[in-house]
């Protein structure tokens, strides 16, 4: 990858882990099979771009700019998206593992996560408005001062969040998960 800008392009089956491919800009293409885990994303752009099938684990993405980007079936442990710009930022994931992941501060109204584990995920000061769990595990993930209001987790599970630490106001939540919005309490719930 020599270039500085791709258009249409279609990646398959490339192995680059932990090559520096930062500050390129990707817009329209598709990802297929590619191993990028530990790459160096730093300012790189992707616009309308698909990965499908790819490892994105521990890859670095300060300044990155994710703009209406979709992940399906994708390994995505360790990422850090509390550091990609805020401009457009636009995401969404089916199938994915994105355990252990940050979205610190990071917008993400309407995103969804479909289908996914999202163990241990930091959503700290995240705002998820609007956001939908569709079966997703969010076990021991991070919820600190999280705007989760109108947010849609009828199916998802293993989640643990203080209302009181949260904003919830509209916040779909299935009879099954109530126990995970009463963790701090302590109680047995039978």
């Amino acid at each position: 990858m020599d270039a500085q800008y791709y258009e249409y392009h279609v990646f398959e089956g490339i192995d680059l882990p932990e090559e520096d491919l930062a500050r390129k800009e990707f817009e329209s293409c598709e990802f297929l099979r590619c191993d990028l885990s530990k790459c160096d994303l730093n300012g790189t752009v992707f616009v309308d771009c698909v990965f499908r099938e790819c490892n994105l684990s521990l890859v670095k993405l300060n300044d990155a700019a994710l703009k209406t980007v979709d992940f399906y079936d994708c390994k995505l442990v360790g990422v850090d998206f509390g550091k990609c710009s805020d401009f457009l930022f636009a995401v969404s994931f089916q199938n994915c593992q994105i355990d252990y992941s940050s979205f610190f501060q990071k917008k993400l109204k309407a995103t969804e996560f479909t289908d996914s584990s999202l163990k241990e995920a930091d959503f700290t000061s995240a705002d998820l408005t609007s956001a939908v769990f569709s079966n997703c595990d969010l076990l021991k993930a991070s919820f600190v001062q999280t705007n989760l209001e109108k947010a849609d987790l009828r199916t998802a599970y293993n989640y643990s969040l203080d209302p009181e630490l949260n904003r919830v106001k509209g916040a779909m939540f299935a009879h099954s998960g109530i126990a995970g919005l009463l963790t701090k309490y302590d109680i047995v719930i039978v």
